[in-house]
């Protein structure tokens, strides 16, 4: 049974987002992170630059499917 064209082409399409995002978001070591703002523990908006303007930060993130939750 032979898949078909469209099937190809959509597994392909999806293969090559994959890639060219993977390859757009990835950092080399030495490079400055972007700036973003995430919730802190207590709620409020907390930003990189305002962080990384007290001087240098070492950011720690975990896999939720490690948590126990």
């Amino acid at each position: 049974m032979k898949p078909s064209r469209t099937i190809v082409t959509a597994l392909l399409a999806l293969l090559a987002s994959v890639l060219l995002v993977g390859a757009a978001s990835a950092l080399e070591v030495g490079q400055t992170a972007p700036d973003f703002t995430l919730n802190g523990t207590d709620g409020k908006p907390v930003k990189l630059s305002d962080l990384t303007a007290k001087g240098p930060i070492v950011l720690y993130t975990f896999i939720a499917a490690f948590t126990g939750t």
